[in-house]
């Protein structure tokens, strides 16, 4: 009787120590399907070459949003598909290297974020992205690549390229419903990003100190309905923190809120704030200094973005400088004021390269009222840290 009671409870066992696995798997089943809930599926990615133009199709399984940024030192065009995740069946790398393209690169960025990396070979003028969301596929992006027409509406001449067209090809991906595609934590930020395609944005392991210009009881300027520059650089710090953070660096503010950067606070001498500022990313030994300001002057006529650097300082310091007023401008479509070399005490006194950027006139009303919108916080934003990822290239 005990042998069969023992019999009996080894069966037991057996069954049970069966049944967690598959239990287990089927609650990592369960909370896949609702992250991934109202989602697109990103499924295929293709790409096929007429002799003028290189088009790469990705495919998904519903209508997306996307967004776009241009990279140079190699030049890429980067889109980052929005709230939707990879088919692990989908390749990662397409090699393409015709005279257009050089390869693509695909990946899941971050937890709803699916990045493309396209290496590419023509100028800014002769490439096109859009969406697409009718025929047999529920949603597709088209990237085209060659002979469009420039700037001036005349073809480019890819003979200058060196390299020659390759055979046409299509390698359409069919859609699949996989399990959950592996993610790799990063420390910077705690965010889940693919590690390849962060290193291909140079920003992956970057330290940069953004510094909110004035705060505590140093207001700034302040613009014809009261709004006041050290709210706004502070709102567009934490955005720009946000967004490098996400791609992978490392960041500093030199304040988190309306406060002085000095120990000393509202008793420090101007010079006791201002190197307190610097202080702050010599100690870190920052790879850049990104000192965020509004401009102001008596004429609220004035417009536009400036940006700043000291040219006796890191030599580097204009190219930082200048691909973040153009990132800004695009973004928001400011005037360009222009790259210009300062004597400004923070881009003075800073170890590494460093620039002082003027986002726009808080003294013009409209612009103003651009700067004190989410919308324009969130352009301004993005167009430092689109010239920041194009400095690193």
């Amino acid at each position: 009787m005990k042998r069969i009671f023992f019999y009996i409870h080894l069966l037991l066992l057996t069954t049970l120590c069966l049944l967690l696995p598959i239990s287990a798997a089927s609650a990592a089943d369960e909370a896949f399907s609702e992250r991934i809930s109202g989602m697109a599926e990103i499924t295929g990615i293709r790409d096929s070459f007429n002799g003028d133009k290189t088009r790469i199709v990705i495919d998904a399984t519903k209508p997306v949003k996307y967004k776009k940024m241009v990279l140079s030192g190699p030049d890429r065009v980067v889109v980052d598909i929005e709230n939707a995740w990879l088919s692990p069946k989908v390749d990662k790398h397409i090699h393409i290297d015709n005279r257009f393209v050089g390869g693509v690169k695909i990946a899941q960025f971050d937890p709803k974020t699916v990045r493309v990396v396209v290496e590419t070979k023509v100028g800014k003028n002769n490439y096109n992205v859009f969406a697409l969301s009718s025929g047999k596929t529920p949603g597709r992006i088209v990237m085209d690549f060659g002979n469009l027409t420039d700037s001036d509406d005349a073809q480019i001449d890819m003979s200058k390229t060196g390299s020659h067209p390759s055979q046409p090809k299509t390698e359409p991906v069919k859609p699949s419903t996989p399990p959950e595609p592996a993610e790799k934590q990063e420390p910077a930020g705690g965010e889940d990003m693919d590690g390849e395609l962060a290193g291909i944005t140079g920003l992956k392991g970057r330290i940069i100190v953004i510094d909110p210009g004035h705060g505590g009881s140093d207001s700034g300027a302040i613009g014809p309905t009261g709004v006041m520059e050290k709210s706004v650089t502070l709102r567009v710090s934490n955005e720009v923190k946000r967004l490098l953070v996400k791609e992978g660096a490392t960041v500093y503010m030199t304040r988190n809120a309306d406060i002085e950067v000095s120990k000393k606070r509202a008793k420090a001498t101007d010079i006791e704030e201002l190197q307190a500022r610097c202080d702050v990313a010599n100690a870190k030994k920052a790879d850049i200094f990104v000192s965020i300001h509004m401009d102001s002057f008596t004429n609220n006529a004035a417009k536009g973005t400036t940006g700043y650097y000291y040219s006796l300082g890191d030599k580097r310091s204009r190219k930082l400088a200048d691909k973040i007023r153009a990132g800004i401008v695009d973004q928001l479509g400011t005037q360009s004021r222009g790259t210009q070399s300062s004597n400004f005490y923070v881009v003075k006194h800073t170890d590494m390269p460093a620039t002082l950027v003027e986002v726009a006139f808080i003294s013009n009303e409209s612009e103003e009222k651009m700067l004190d919108s989410e919308e324009g916080i969130r352009k301004a934003a993005q167009g430092i840290a689109d010239g920041i990822a194009d400095y690193f290239g």
